[in-house]
């Protein structure tokens, strides 16, 4: 009886290193379900994510107006009705908070008046100044993803940017504003890539795992910053715990007069960003990373240095988190203060997720929820709508993300395929 013989060895390791690097490149989808299977991903989910978010936080916005309830008691039609100008009344003014109303925006430019011009256009303005440290953020959890790690330390990395940052502002004097910019920006880059550093390093030498010690490290930032503004850090006859000013050298230039506060920052997170894609798809590097976030145990059997890669993007997740607090402290507050940042770390695990891990979506993702966050503040003041809708829109937004199958579901499309996976995290990572 004739059997088949066994592949040898050569046979077995050229398979594993083809089936290896077939999973780093398409993360193991066959090459026909490729391009519908990304356009699916990056476009029309995303987009039919978002658009669903929208209808159900307009269901909450119904529900918790009471002129629709009283409305309801006169009638059916009634109640609708006021739903829906509800509703509407809601929306326009998340739309003109967070972009600006066209007709404004005409109008000010007909009259040539600066000042004027500013005011139309300083809510989309407004928007980028509020998307900026997302891009950040959301780049460094992105990058920690594909490497295979968790990093949800953001925060605290944001909080130690920021005070390497403020200390390189305030006490490096008399340089050009050339050379203390790139320098207080390196500064904060370099705190929190030391903050990153830590929990890397433990990671990959005891196993000590990322997300506890992540957590641990943003409380000790916190209470260090706490400290520090107290104490060492603390402006002279201040009663208030705050870093004294940094120098006007320091200080990220913005384009436009008052009110506008649009500065430099936004166009410095765009060129991380390009630097970032450059990184992990363009360079040998990236792809290294990249394949002990796709498997780590074939990445060591191809020769890759796991160890250090693992530390590296912890380290490189950090820098980039701490480039965010650089930006709102060179940016936007110009001092360091207790609590300056508002969950922009947390934040970003949910964007990154939503923009797949990929920089272009995480920048892009980063505009939704800047987007978001300013014309809140508008919603509430205008229609009366909690600020926590938008909240609740951001969670059905990536719960939606994060279960493709749902919107198809709802949408009734045909899965890729390829399978229809979602956004899968391998070992804390994504690949």
């Amino acid at each position: 009886m004739k059997t088949t013989d066994a592949p040898t060895p050569e046979v077995e390791k050229k398979d594993a290193g083809k089936i290896f690097l077939e999973e780093v490149t398409t993360g193991g989808s066959p090459k026909g379900a490729r391009t519908g299977s990304r356009l699916g991903q990056f476009v029309l989910i995303p987009f039919l994510a978002v658009l669903t978010g929208l209808i159900i936080g307009g269901i909450f916005i119904m529900l918790t107006d009471l002129n629709v309830y009283q409305a309801f008691s006169r009638g059916i039609g009634a109640g609708f009705s006021e739903a829906f100008r509800v509703v509407g009344a809601s929306y326009s003014a998340l739309f003109t908070g967070s972009i600006g109303d066209p007709v404004r925006w005409v109008t000010a430019l007909q009259s040539g008046d600066a000042l004027e011009i500013r005011r139309a256009f300083n809510p989309f303005l407004e928007s980028l100044v509020a998307s900026t440290p997302y891009i950040f953020g959301g780049l460094a959890v992105a990058l920690g993803f594909r490497a295979g790690v968790f990093n949800i330390g953001v925060e605290g990395q944001i909080f130690v940017g920021a005070i390497f940052a403020a200390f390189a502002g305030y006490s490096i004097k008399g340089v050009p504003a050339v050379i203390h910019i790139p320098l207080a920006l390196l500064a904060g880059a370099l705190g929190g890539f030391l903050w990153g550093y830590i929990p890397g390093w433990l990671k990959a030498k005891t196993g000590g795992h990322e997300v506890i010690n992540t957590i641990m490290m943003n409380f000790i930032a916190f209470r260090l910053s706490d400290w520090l503004l107290s104490g060492p850090m603390k402006a002279p006859n201040q009663f208030n715990p705050v870093s004294p000013p940094i120098e006007p050298s320091a200080v990220l230039p913005r384009f436009f007069g008052p009110p506008t506060r649009f500065h430099l920052g936004f166009f410095v997170a765009l060129g991380v960003a390009y630097l970032v894609y450059w990184l992990l798809f363009k360079t040998t590097w990236g792809f290294n990373l990249r394949a002990v976030g796709a498997n780590m145990f074939s990445a060591k059997y191809a020769g890759i240095n796991v160890t250090l890669n693992i530390i590296l993007a912890m380290s490189l997740s950090g820098a980039l988190a701490g480039l965010a607090g650089a930006n709102e402290v060179m940016g936007l507050n110009h001092n360091l203060a207790m609590a300056f940042s508002s969950g922009y770390g947390f934040d970003s695990i949910a964007l990154a997720l939503l923009g797949n891990n990929h920089p272009i979506g995480v920048v892009l993702a980063a505009l939704l929820f800047g987007t978001l966050r300013n014309g809140a503040t508008r919603m509430q003041i205008a229609a009366g709508v909690p600020i926590d809708i938008i909240s609740i829109l951001q969670a059905v937004i990536l719960m939606f993300i994060a279960a493709p199958a749902i919107i198809r579901t709802i949408y009734r499309l045909r899965a890729p395929a390829g399978g229809d996976t979602g956004v899968t995290v391998r070992g804390w990572g994504g690949g």
